[in-house]
């Protein structure tokens, strides 16, 4: 019987993706790829099948699986297509492990099939737990899931905590998510309008996708932070705390009952929590560099400028609102982050438009009892948010 790890990678062309992917190279005799999925970079995803061969491939229009077919030759990898392949995929009994890294709302279906499967899954993919919330946790307790949290921030509070996480409401008094700060940490908050895609997109730590690159400029990224450490550690939103860390050594801390401070410290570098995560509760090589204590600049913490990231506040906000309300702002910012990097919308209109949709849905939110629930809701948020960003790019 075969000991592998079989392994599927959901966005296996995106950063978190291809890391895993370098990750797994150099493990050979642990991992298997069984799956791999991606959205457009269909050449890229090719090269992917070519070299690990894995079972099955999942794009998502039948245009893309045909070009697909025509790059793989004489690779005997089955290309399937659309969302419903990818809920197939996960579920299938074959697969140990899922790397959740589709970008966006767009994951929750698949990350929702993973956990009811019982999977190992692995959640880079934080709007799972900003859109699904209480019925994503439901899901992977009923499915019996191991939930491995992959944000370099998640990770490291995950790696403070002991194994046994019925104490872990024993242990924590907070926890303290540290971000970068973004390229924008020291601008004149006067100045923002004027910020282009190319410099929202160039962070000074991290290499990431666009998106996520967005979200960090912003500081929305963090906000969805807060909503998914709410969720992952069963904390209160009060118990989230967010500190600017600069140098990103430190990627996040507990403090505990007795004020003491479990910290997890490194080089920013994505291998490390994603090697982590495949394979938990070991630990192996992932190719980051080692930590030199002794060429360490000095370590600087500062509170967040709410002038400088408003959209951070709006975590705690929805936290405290109707069940639902984390999942509109999600998708506002999903709407107004893709209109900003068109060049259709500002920078600082993407809070803008964040704030609107959910000041204008969320107090007349209904009752959210199932995942098609929060579908709609995620849709009817995006068509309000078009509006809004409809009447800003006029």
């Amino acid at each position: 019987m075969s000991t592998l790890q079989r392994l599927v990678i959901l966005g296996s062309t995106g950063s978190i993706g291809t890391s895993t992917l370098d990750v797994v190279a150099r493990h050979p005799e642990r991992f298997e790829v069984y799956g791999l999925s991606a959205f457009q970079r269909v050449e890229e995803l090719a090269a992917q099948c070519r070299q690990f061969r894995p079972r099955v491939a999942v794009v998502p229009t039948e245009e893309r699986a045909t070009a697909l077919r025509a790059l793989l030759g004489g690779v005997r990898t089955e290309v399937r297509v659309g969302a419903h392949a990818l809920c197939e995929l996960v579920s299938e009994p074959e697969v140990d492990s899922v790397m959740a890294a589709i970008v966006g709302a767009a994951g929750l279906p698949s990350c929702m099939a993973a956990a009811r499967s019982g999977k190992r899954l692995l959640l880079a993919n934080k709007e799972a737990l900003v859109v699904g919330g209480a019925l994503f946790m439901k899901a992977v307790e009923d499915g019996g899931a191991t939930l491995l949290p992959i944000d370099s921030e998640h990770s490291a509070i995950f790696q403070c905590l002991p194994e046994d996480r019925r104490v872990w409401g024993q242990r924590i008094d907070h926890i303290v998510l540290t971000a970068s700060g973004g390229p924008f940490r020291r601008r004149d908050p006067a100045t923002l309008a004027d910020v282009t895609p190319e410099q929202a997109v160039a962070h000074p730590n991290w290499v990431m996708g666009r998106k996520i690159s967005v979200d960090s400029a912003t500081m929305m990224n963090k906000a969805l932070e807060v909503i998914e450490a709410r969720w992952l550690f069963g904390l209160e939103p009060e118990q989230v705390r967010v500190v600017i860390h600069p140098q990103s050594i430190i990627h996040s801390m507990v403090v505990c009952r007795d004020n003491s401070v479990l910290a997890q410290l490194g080089t920013p570098d994505m291998r490390v929590p994603i090697a982590y995560g495949l394979a938990f509760p070991e630990r192996i090589e992932c190719g980051a560099s080692r930590l030199d204590f002794l060429q360490l600049q000095a370590l600087t913490f500062e509170e967040p400028d709410l002038r400088r990231f408003p959209g951070l506040a709006l975590a705690w906000e929805t936290l405290r609102g109707p069940v639902g309300a984390t999942a509109v702002m999600n998708a506002a910012n999903e709407e107004a982050v893709a209109a900003f990097l068109d060049r259709r919308i500002g920078f600082t209109d993407i809070h803008a438009v964040n704030a609107g949709t959910v000041e204008r849905l969320v107090p007349a939110l209904g009752a959210i009892g199932t995942i098609d629930d929060l579908i709609a809701l995620d849709e009817r948020a995006r068509a309000a948010a078009r509006i809004l960003i409809g009447a800003r790019a006029a």
